[in-house]
């Protein structure tokens, strides 16, 4: 599964990756996880299983749903961006790709 996160600049999603990836190694599960500026969201979207928001830049949900109504879209939980909980953000694209 391709994991791909968007914020508003890739920074703090950035951060949230490495704690996504460490959660990865733990679980030893099959994903791929990168984060990018919202602004390339047709650039690398295409791409995705999973596609994650981070609670700033949520108001594109639907603008996403609609440019992708094939792929697994959601806004991260706020609590679960707030507190870089890897594990969580891993276990909310796990339950919405449907592993």
């Amino acid at each position: 599964m391709k994991l791909v996160l968007f914020c508003t600049a890739g920074m703090s999603t950035s951060l949230l990756v490495n704690r996504i990836k460490d959660a990865i190694k733990e679980q030893n599960v099959d994903v791929e996880v990168e984060a990018f500026a919202v602004r390339a969201v047709e650039s690398e979207g295409a791409n995705a299983d999973v596609i994650l928001l981070g609670p700033q830049v949520r108001f594109e949900l639907k603008r996403l749903q609609a440019l992708y109504p094939e792929k697994k879209i959601a806004s991260i939980d706020m609590q679960a961006y707030g507190m870089m909980d890897g594990k969580r953000v891993l276990k909310q694209a796990l339950d919405l790709f449907g592993k």
